[in-house]
């Protein structure tokens, strides 16, 4: 069922208890270490906080090379999580009172979370609720493979949401590789994908779930839409600007201009090389690996497409930006780990989770601006805990009644979104800056 995973699954669950746990408590120690070190120095604006710093190497600007003169050294004991945060609290006149309390709490959470995660997914949380003992029994393996993937994603998404709460920004040194992970782990089984609820069994849900598989999907068909995504995700994460003011001549001159001028389009240009190679031996080996593939790239489309388009039709009716592209390729991100199903439920559940956010962020920092990425990451956590809820008993039915005719009732309302959002620009400008 898990091919080439099956043997390290298992031998993860012959272990003993004692030891399982150990371990749980270990990955979720040095998966907050991970995320405090990607959320301190992988920003925009990085600061020399983590203990794993190496101050010698520091790109400091003038005030930070007065912060790091006055660095006591770094000890070992520093560098153990939860205790190292606890003795660098020593540095809080140099970083700011209490700076060591939120890596402290991030590092404790995800152990407490990945304990939590994986008793539940092992004991059947994420399955019908109809679904019997034998069955969540035999299917432990997946259950397994499933936790460590969301493990992996949930580290993700705490980076992603602390730099985006920290600088409004999400850096694509965390989407691209976690996009990226989640299409070839997806390609090696469909099974990290969630169970879905069908009328005589359940399984994963790839991207035709809960209708049949047509097999175009299998042919050149699907190949040239998977190689489309590809093409179209790595084009997008290029540096690219259309300027029509001197005519499509110059425009033209410039747009290749700034697609080239970093030499980061090389390496985006071989990750595009390198995945075009990897969809296209993907295709020719088939079966649940080509089906796998194409659930996570088409997971990646819808839910990298649903915030480009509401960023794109936002921003011509209200005429500033409405979205940055750090949300776009963030959700790419989680479509790819959950599929398309889970990335149009986590989209309309982020408004929900915002408004639990923006008061606890308003109590704490006295601060109404929220991004929208931790809306976006809240909102994919819900819908994972909520699974059974949201697409078994609501969304799977929907999808089964409505069948192609969803794509374009969500198009109607797209259209719907940009009318509102310009009439409202018009009424303000008309009556109320007049």
């Amino acid at each position: 069922m898990l091919g080439i995973l099956d043997a390290p699954v298992q031998a993860w669950l012959n272990l003993p208890i004692a030891a399982s746990t150990t371990l749980l408590v270990v990955f979720g120690l040095v998966a907050g270490a991970i995320a405090n070190f990607v959320i301190t120095t992988l920003c925009w604006e990085p600061r020399p906080i983590s203990p794993w710093v190496k101050i010698a190497d520091w790109p400091l600007d003038e005030d930070q090379q007065k912060v790091a003169a006055s660095l006591p050294p770094r000890r070992f004991l520093d560098r153990v999580p939860v205790l190292g945060w606890l003795r660098l609290s020593r540095e809080s006149e140099l970083f700011g009172r209490g700076f060591w309390i939120r890596p402290l709490l991030i590092e404790l959470s995800l152990v407490f979370a990945f304990l939590w995660m994986h008793e539940a997914w092992l004991t059947g949380y994420l399955f019908p609720e109809s679904t019997d003992a034998g069955t969540i029994a035999a299917c432990r393996p997946w259950m397994a493979l499933v936790f460590f993937f969301h493990a992996i994603l949930l580290t993700l998404m705490t980076a992603a949401t602390f730099i985006d709460f920290d600088e409004r920004t999400i850096p694509d040194v965390i989407t691209i590789p976690g996009t990226i992970f989640g299409i070839v782990l997806a390609s090696i089984t469909p099974y990290v994908f969630i169970p879905g609820e069908l009328p005589a069994a359940v399984a994963p849900v790839t991207f035709q779930h809960p209708l049949a598989l047509s097999p175009w999907w299998m042919t050149g068909g699907g190949l040239a839409i998977g190689l489309l995504i590809w093409t179209t995700w790595c084009f997008a994460l290029a540096d690219r600007r259309v300027i029509l003011r001197h005519g499509w001549t110059k425009a033209f001159e410039y747009f290749m201009a700034r697609l080239t001028r970093h030499s980061s389009w090389k390496v985006l240009a071989a990750i595009w090389a390198a995945g075009v190679i990897g969809v296209i031996a993907v295709h020719q080996i088939g079966g649940t690996h080509w089906l796998g593939m194409l659930s996570s790239l088409i997971g990646l489309a819808v839910g990298g497409g649903i915030i480009w388009a509401v960023r794109l039709v936002g921003s011509w009716a209200m005429q500033m930006e409405a979205m940055g592209f750090g949300d776009v390729t963030l959700m790419a991100m989680v479509g790819s780990f959950i599929g398309w199903q889970g990335s149009i439920i986590a989209f309309f559940l982020a408004p929900l989770a915002a408004i639990v956010i923006v008061l606890v962020r308003y109590i704490i920092t006295r601060d109404h601006q929220t991004p929208f990425g931790p809306y976006l990451c809240a909102g994919t956590a819900l819908t994972v805990l909520w699974w059974d809820r949201v697409y078994n008993q609501s969304f799977r039915i929907t999808i089964a009644i409505m069948g192609s005719t969803l794509f374009w009732f969500s198009a109607m309302m797209l259209v719907l979104l940009g009318v509102m959002l310009w009439a409202m620009r018009w009424f303000k400008q008309r009556f109320l800056y007049n």
